[in-house]
Parts: structure tokens; sequence; C-alpha cells
């Protein structure tokens, strides 16, 4: 094909018309063109490596998309240096060592650009460069389609990549493209790839697909964030992370993966946000390694088409799955490994072909409010060291609910087991476990099944219509010793109502069992002439006012009408739920950690203290009392002190309130070697083993709370609640300073009240403003005034040693 003519458009000087100039070269016309030009190219093809150095337009000839080409025999077709506009170019490169489109410096617009190379990359973007690239497209069966490299950036729209020989589109050295509605497709690498520190890639709308490796993979400290994006027919796993990689998944769409469709390690961190994981054929979320973490969040697992589990969480890492669905899969949630976590909130787990959750190696596994339907086993707590807690779950339809054995210890909390084929619960070879509140309706087997001997504590448990039986707790076996075998505490079965002695109140009993007595033997508060002797439990200190007492004082308070509303809100909550517990029915989780907002003053120790008595007056504390530290009391000087230091102030709040002011003073935000991230972490895993033993509080200023939750993920979804308490006004500070008067025998002279309220109102907000505490002080402050002006009285009147005058006030500070 024939090299055509250019037509250079000058922009010019005059007012009255643009100079117009024909060249025969590209490189003529751009060495005439000034900024501003614009450059039409006659179709052909030209064996030049051009450069813009200017801000021009260079175009093709309208209607005729693709009849300009470039094409030199080596080097770089075009490279672009300066905010230039680019259009309805083919570009053809043959370097492989250089790329075929070249973009290093301004903000120039490419649009409509074809390139058919077979070069290190179609278009590389370096440096400071931000390009916006519109409607491209690179075929590059050669190397890379899209290369964006040292901190270059820029916005690509609705581009595709149609081949590339490596990564589709690859983002290192500190990079940060932004891309959208683009499509990336029949790459012999990763499909998206971002390596490298301060590295990042947005991508909205986009699709990845039918690439020979990973669809995305983001590893070396880089950070990624893909919303609403399809990944979908790779050869190898569909998203990978490595190295303290970051990724944000919302709303998007993994699926027809032959491997793992999400795979993290090495401290990686990943969030998923109302996405769809299916057709996999390995784990659907496979994480590895301590420091790897995973948190899915209305999210959607299913579909299988392997045999493996659908989440993997081991060698320390720590899953959370929160409002999400896990279903038709040979297996849901598989937990292994010490240090190896998953909390489950509010989530569906069905149709699993095997075991819905499993915890193995000393893993731990936290479920609440969970529903977990037709598996072969729901839970199964396999060796010594697992455990974790169920708390108020329902398992529907399974085999069998919750396995326990070979020294597992988990703890079951008012979970209730319908329907299963073979056994509610089951517990056998050395398993041990808790049993608190917990339902078995029916059973095609026994509800409870305990079996060699194991040292099980069952507690207000009850069975209704189990085929075989409520309990049972078969022999310790020949090598049973005396004492062995489950404790059991006020448990109750359909088949034993009417054998129970009538009395004028319920007793507490405990009851250990050793040898099997038969179904109803099985159950306690049956007496027996050849029982031990039931031993009474202890009753726990009752605490000295009602709840309707305390609530009262806080009535009293002055101001905080929100704050009070939250209280009250979540005290019925927990009324309700006691209440509808002890009617045999299903209680909704309240959890009872609190995160404080405010400014000092507006009196967040108090309330503290009085919602701690609330809850030992609902029986859901033992003591209510406050115990109030703050970082120093914390953090210690040097590793391990801090644990230590932890531990003994959460022990001291045990059965109580341990309330943390000016928690964000544990995560500072240049925190470097810190040692106030050893305390949360402590804090955190304190909570998760004690759960119900303490109620934790966190405060201190809202901004600052705000951001001690952001950065602490473990940390805020430990906190259901957040209640902000606002500063005083003018009249609530008055009525304090009123009710100090009074409690101190003094009364407010005429028009005090009124200066009061006009001293309020002018005093300054700032930091150092106290609420509540600056109203103290201020009543102080009057009665020193006063005590000044009266002592130089010789025989001051009743008026005279009670009255505040206006002359009393203080100045303004």
């Amino acid at each position: 094909m024939a090299q055509g003519t250019v037509q250079v458009t000058h922009t010019g000087t005059s007012r009255w018309r643009r100079r117009t100039g024909e060249y025969a070269s590209l490189a003529a016309a751009l060495e005439a063109a000034a900024d501003g030009d614009v450059l039409t190219v006659a179709p052909g093809t030209y064996r030049e490596n051009l450069v813009l150095q200017r801000a021009v337009t260079l175009r093709g000839p309208e209607g005729s998309p693709g009849s300009v080409r470039i094409a030199p025999l080596d080097g770089v077709p075009l490279t672009v240096r300066a905010s230039a506009v680019v259009q309805d170019l083919h570009v053809e490169g043959q370097d492989a060592a250089a790329p075929a489109l070249l973009v290093e410096e301004g903000t120039p617009e490419l649009s409509d650009v074809r390139i058919v190379t077979r070069s290190a990359a179609g278009i590389e973007v370096r440096g400071g460069a931000r390009p916006t690239v519109r409607r491209c497209t690179v075929d590059n069966p050669a190397g890379i389609g899209i290369a964006v490299l040292d901190g270059g950036g820029g916005v690509f729209e609705e581009c595709e990549v149609v081949a590339a020989g490596q990564a589709g589109i690859a983002v290192r050295g500190g990079a940060h493209p932004r891309l959208e509605r683009c499509r990336v497709h029949h790459a012999s690498g990763s499909g998206l790839t971002a390596t490298g520190e301060n590295s990042a890639l947005e991508a909205v709308g986009c699709e990845v697909y039918e690439v020979r490796g990973s669809g995305v993979q983001i590893s070396g400290r880089a950070t990624a964030h893909l919303t609403d994006c399809d990944v979908h027919r790779t050869t190898a796993d569909g998203v990978t992370l490595d190295t303290d990689a970051v990724l944000t998944l919302a709303d998007c769409r993994i699926h027809d993966i032959p491997e793992n469709a999400v795979d993290l390690r090495s401290r990686s961190v990943l969030t998923l946000t109302r996405t769809t994981v299916r057709q996999f054929g390995r784990n659907g979320l496979s994480v590895w390694d301590p420091g790897t973490r995973v948190d899915a969040n209305q999210c959607e697992i299913f579909d299988s088409t392997g045999d493996y589990p659908a989440v993997w969480v081991s060698d320390g890492a720590t899953a959370v799955l929160d409002s999400c669905r896990v279903h038709d899969v040979p297996d849901a949630l598989f937990v292994l490994d010490r240090g190896s976590r998953a909390d489950v909130v509010d989530s569906d787990l069905s149709q699993v072909r095997n075991t819905a959750v499993s915890v193995s190696d000393g893993a731990t596994a936290q479920l609440d409010d969970c529903r977990i339907r037709d598996a072969a086993t729901g839970a199964w707590f396999r060796d010594h060291g697992s455990g974790g807690t169920l708390n108020n779950c329902t398992l529907d339809g399974n085999q069998t609910g919750v396995i326990v054995t070979k020294g597992a210890d988990p703890t079951i909390e008012r979970c209730t087991v319908e329907s299963p084929a073979e056994a509610g619960f089951y517990v056998s070879a050395g398993g041990r476990g808790t049993f608190l509140n917990c339902r078995v309706r029916g059973s095609a087997g026994y509800g409870f099944h305990v079996i060699d001997g194991c040292r099980t504590t069952l507690k207000k448990c009850r069975t209704e219509r189990c085929a075989r039986g409520g309990y049972e707790f078969a022999d310790g076996g020949p090598d049973a010793t005396s004492g062995v075998g489950p404790d059991v505490e006020d448990c109750t079965s359909d088949e034993s109502a009417g054998l129970r002695s009538p009395a004028p109140a319920p007793e507490t009993a405990v009851q250990t069992v050793g040898q099997s007595p038969g179904l109803l033997g099985a159950i306690p508060g049956q007496r027996s002439t050849e029982q031990e002797p039931l031993i009474a439990a202890s009753e726990p200190e009752q605490p000295t006012r009602t709840s309707k007492a305390v609530l009262g004082e806080l009535d009293a308070l002055v101001g905080l009408e929100s704050v009070k509303r939250e209280v009250r809100a979540l005290t019925d909550m927990i009324e309700v739920g006691r209440r509808r517990q002890q009617a045999g029915l299903k209680a909704a989780s309240v959890k009872r950690h609190l995160v404080f907002t405010g400014s000092p003053g507006t009196g967040k120790t108090t309330v503290a203290r009085l919602y701690g008595e609330i809850l030992a007056s609902l029986g859901v504390l033992e003591k209510g009392h406050l115990v109030e530290v703050s970082r120093v009391d914390l953090v210690g000087e040097h590793i391990g002190s801090t644990a230590i230091r932890t531990q003994e102030a959460f022990d001291k709040a045990r059965g109580g309130v341990l309330f943390i002011d000016e928690a964000y003073a544990l995560s500072p935000e240049d925190s470097g070697r810190d040692f106030g991230k050893e305390a949360i972490d402590t804090l955190v895993k304190l909570m998760e083993d004690h759960r119900d033993a303490v109620v934790v509080i966190v405060a201190g200023y809202t901004a600052e709370m705000e951001r001690f939750l952001s950065v602490n993920p473990g940390v805020a979804s430990r906190f259901s609640r957040t209640i902000t308490f606002s500063d005083y006004g003018p009249d609530e500070l008055l009525r304090i300073v009123d009710q100090q008067a009074e409690e101190h025998e003094y009364r407010l002279g005429p028009g005090v009240a009124e200066a009061l309220r006009k001293y309020f109102t002018a005093i300054p907000k700032g930091p150092a403003f106290g609420n509540g505490r600056t109203a103290r002080q201020t009543f102080e402050a009057m009665v020193e005034r006063h005590a000044s002006r009266v002592a130089q009285l010789d025989e001051p009147s009743t008026d005279d040693l009670t009255l505040l005058y206006e002359e009393d006030l203080p100045e303004l500070p």
C-alpha cells in the first residue's frame, strides 16, 4: 500500500481563517504542526516511527476506520509525550523489545485505535503519563496487551485485549490505572495482574475470560478494586492473591473456574461484597498462612463441580462470612491448623453432600445466627485443640447435627437441631464439648448420643419427639474409670415430663453420669436411690437493684435522650429474649459489646456503669461491676507484657463491664512497632473465648473511634452497636448546675439562671470543653467565689449562706 499524504490544519493566530497544508510524510507534518493543530492522515501505510511532542490531534479520515497503518519495520511505531489526541489509527509493531504504542508524558486522549502487533506490549504507559484511552483494541500474541508501569496511570474505557502472549493488562512499579467496561480474553498469562508496592488497579464493569492462567493476579503489596466485574473460563485459579496483596471485589461474578475460584496466601487480604462464586473445580475460597484474611459479606458460593470444600481456611489464616450463602457443594467450610479461624454470621449453609462445617488440627470456628440445612453432618469438631462456638444456630434436615470427637471441645449454645436422620448431637472418642440451652426435635435416632465416657457438659437442654430416645449415654468401655462421663444439669425431654417430681420452685441440679442407666434414666432431675446425691449449684450473687430501678437512675440523668433510647432498646431486646427462652422459643441474638462515641464529660462512664448493673439485674452478667482502663493500663513496655496486662484487666472485669476509654490510642495512626496492636489482638481473642463473661465497651471521640474501627476490622466485627453521646446544650448544663446546687444545699439567686445560660452559650466549645465536667467545675468556682464574698460578713443570714448570685460566676476561659 502506498503512503498517503497528511493534511495539517493549523489553528494559526488569524481570527479570520485557519491555514491548511499538505505534507508527504507524517514526520514532516509533525515538524510543521504546533499545539492545537489537527493532522488528518490520508489512507495508506506509513513506515515511520512517530513521536508526538506537541498537543496536536492526529487522526485518520472520517468514515474509513483502520485505513491508516503506522507500521515501521522496528522500534516503537507511535510515542506520545504530550497531551495530544490520537484517533482512528491502525498501529503495527514488530519489535519484541519495544511496545507498539508508548505513552510517556502528558494526558493524551486515544480513541478508536487498533493495535495489531507482535511487540513487548501493545500499549505501554509509564512515568507521569495519564492518558484517557477509549474504544481501543490490542491484539498482541507475542507480549503483554496493556502495560502500565513506573507510576503511570490513566483511564481505559471500553477497551479490549483480544489476544496477549503474556498478561492481558499488567500493572507494576507503583502504577495505578482505572479500567471501565473493558474486556480481556485469550491471554496466555493472567488476565489482569498488579504487582509491587504502591501499585493499584481499579476496574469497573470489566470482563476477563478465556485466559490460560489466572483471571486476576495481585501480589507483592499491590492493591486492586474490582466492581461489577466478571471472571470466568480460566485454566488456572480465577483470582490469586499473594504476598501482602489487598483486593476488594464488589458485585462481581466468578464462575466456570477449573481450579480455585479465589486463592490467597502470605498475609493477603480480600474483601468480597455481594459477589457470587460458582462452578469451581477446587475451592471457592482458598485461604492460607498467618495474617491472610478474607471478609465476605452478602456473597453466594455454590454449584461446585469438584470434590473439594467450598471454603478452605488453613495454616493460621482467617475467614469471615457475614450474611452469605454456601450451597450445592461437597463440603461447605473446612477450617484446619492451629491459629486458623472462621467467623460465620447470619449465613446459610445448605445442600451439602458431606460436612457443612469441619474444624480440625487445633482450628477454631465461630458461628452466630446461622442456618445449616440438608447436609450429611452439620458441624464436625474433629480433634484435640479444635473448638469454637455455635451460637443461636439452626440445623435442619441433616443426617447428624453436630459431631464432636477426639478431644475437640466446642461450645454449642442456644442451637436447635430439627429432624436429624441419625442424631442431633453425637460425641465420641474422647470428644468433650459444652451444650447450653440446646434443643433437638424430631430425631429419627437419639437427641443427644454421648458414648465412650466422654466428659461432655449439658445444661438446660431439651429433646422432643426423638425416635430412639432423647438422651443416650453409653458405657465408657473397658478402660472407663469412675467419674468419667457427661455432666448434665437441668435438661429435659418430652419423654420424662410426667416423671419429674413437682416442686414449689425449679431446682438447679448437677448430675454426673458414669454408666448408661437407659433412656429415661439419663434425664437429669429424676431422683433414684442408686444415683449419687444431687449437688445444688451455687446461686450467683443477686444484684442489689432491679433493672427498673437502674433505668430510673438513667432516666434521671440530664439530657442524653438518644442514649437512653438506645440503652432501653437493648434492655428490652435482652429481657424479651430471656422470656422467649423461658417459654421454649428462639431468642434473637443480641451482641452486647458497645461503642460509645462523643466528647469528654457527656456521661459515657456513668452510662457504662448503669448498663453493667442492668445486665446483672437481668441475669446476663454475674456481677455487673465496671472496670475502667485506658492505654496505659493495657500496653506494656516490652514484648509479652501487653498480653499479661490485658489479660489481668479482662480478669478483673469478669462478670461485669470492661470500659476502655480513648480506645483509639491502642491503634495510633503512625503505629510503627507500637504494642497497642498486641493489646487489641489479645482483647479480641479473650472476647471470643469468654464471650458471655465480660461485656466490653470502647469509648472515645467520634472521629477517632470511627478511624479506630475502620482500621481494625477484627475489632469492629465484635461490636454490634455504636451509641453517640452528644454535647450538652446551655439548658442542659444549667440543669446540671441546678442539680449540684440542690445536692449541696445552695440556691440560685434572681437572674442567675439566665446568666448561667448566657455563660454556657458563650463558653468556648474547643477540645478543652468538658460538657458535664465543665458544668460541675463552674458550680465549684461559684461556690468558691461565694465563700470569699460571704466570709467578709460578720453575721451572715441563711440566705447569705445559700444564695449564689450573678457576681459569683467565674470569668469566661
